[in-house]
């Protein structure tokens, strides 16, 4: 029972609730500055590629790499797991949905081979593109410097909830300012939805900061835990967090909403409620480069105890380029995601990232719904 100082619930808000308030002045959409420091990296623009396999291999991270974009390799998949991964992904390609989950779990099982840690990483270098690789908090200590030795540019860790304070009786707390000070490249760290941890997690020396606890389409740890926050009030927290810790230490970290975007008035969104960028999976899931072949699955999906994830049919449906540049003849906003961003933008009068944080947002509960009255009834909304 709750004592009496309990205040009640508080009220968060995700994509379909907020809607972003035009300005006094109004920017030609290519004379936006959509760049993203990342440490002392900058990135063309301000997307990056979720760790996940049926999203990103050396392949698919050249491309994205390619076209301005950072893509992060997952260094507990099947990529470092086999030799040839892609008679596995077949596997999970043509799996019926009653044998998936057990199917990857059996996948998940074949142990790392840490030689391919290196052979990845040196694939996507080779091919001229910055190369990011994740781990969980377990494995990071060691797996982070066998993948900055082979020429990473970035590291991140993972997991379902981060804090920088952990508990627990079988291994040891990992730090993220050492393991920064061994790595010596730009460190990122999620997942992380609220204020006070955000902030904790700065102070240890980080640069980057995943927000979002379960927003996946192929994520079901909110049915499973019934843990996580909306995005845009989980951001706008987190972001409050950046804003503070940069007034009072003169460093800044950038704040990366990760998932739950499936079009460019989410990431549109995102970016105003203070990221600085956004991190993708599904809409990448889509891409011909994705080497899924239009199959999604979570990080958590093959987990051998509790799996909080499944396998999802996003298909394919375009090139990465023209999903994040198009030319689209769809209607959804799911594709030419960049542009969706420099015109809103432009329309906003935001002329730069930090000013897109600034522009106004109303809670909108009808904002998808009104006025469309033909389109709901075609199922378009």
């Amino acid at each position: 029972m709750r004592d009496s100082t309990y205040s009640g619930l508080k009220r968060a808000y995700g994509y379909d609730e907020v809607a972003l308030v035009p300005g006094a002045i109004t920017i030609n959409p290519d004379q936006v500055d959509i760049t993203l420091a990342l440490g002392d990296k900058t990135l063309e623009i301000p997307f990056l590629a979720s760790a996940m396999d049926g999203v990103v291999d050396s392949r698919f991270a050249i491309a994205m790499g390619r076209l301005g974009g950072l893509a992060v390799l997952n260094l507990e998949g099947v990529q470092t797991r086999y030799e040839d991964p892609r008679t596995v992904l077949d596997q999970v390609v043509e799996a019926s949905p009653g044998e998936i989950t057990s199917l990857l779990q059996r996948i998940y099982s074949e142990p790392i081979k840490e030689r391919l840690i290196g052979e990845r990483i040196r694939e996507i270098k080779a091919g001229g593109a910055l190369a990011a690789a994740s781990a969980t908090p377990t494995t990071a200590l060691h797996f982070g410097p066998l993948a900055a030795e082979a020429g990473a540019d970035f590291f991140v860790v993972q997991s379902t909830v981060t804090t920088a304070r952990h508990v627990s009786r079988t291994y040891p707390l990992l730090s993220f300012t050492e393991l920064r000070q061994i790595l010596r490249v730009p460190l990122l760290v999620g997942n992380c939805v609220s204020y006070a941890p955000a902030l904790e997690l700065m102070d240890t020396g980080i640069d980057g900061l995943l927000v979002g606890v379960g927003p996946g389409a192929a994520c079901t740890s909110r049915q499973v835990l019934g843990v996580g926050v909306p995005q845009v009030t989980a951001t706008i927290s987190c972001a409050a967090a950046r804003d503070h810790y940069f007034k009072s230490s003169g460093r800044y970290v950038a704040i990366i909403t990760d998932g739950g975007m499936s079009t460019g008035g989410d990431i549109c969104k995102s970016i105003a409620s203070g990221a600085d960028g956004v991190m993708l999976g599904s809409p990448f899931a889509q891409s011909q480069e994705a080497p899924g072949r239009g199959f999604h699955w979570g990080m958590a999906t093959p987990h051998p105890a509790l799996p909080r994830g499944t396998r999802i049919r996003v298909g394919v449906r375009g090139t990465l380029e023209q999903i994040l540049f198009g030319p689209t003849s769809l209607t959804d906003g799911t594709q030419n995601l960049v542009g969706a961003l420099r015109i809103s933008m432009g329309m906003l009068g935001a002329r730069n990232i930090k000013e897109m944080q600034q522009v106004d947002m109303v809670i909108a509960p009808s904002i998808r719904t009104e006025g469309k009255a033909y389109q709901i009834a075609q199922g378009l909304v």
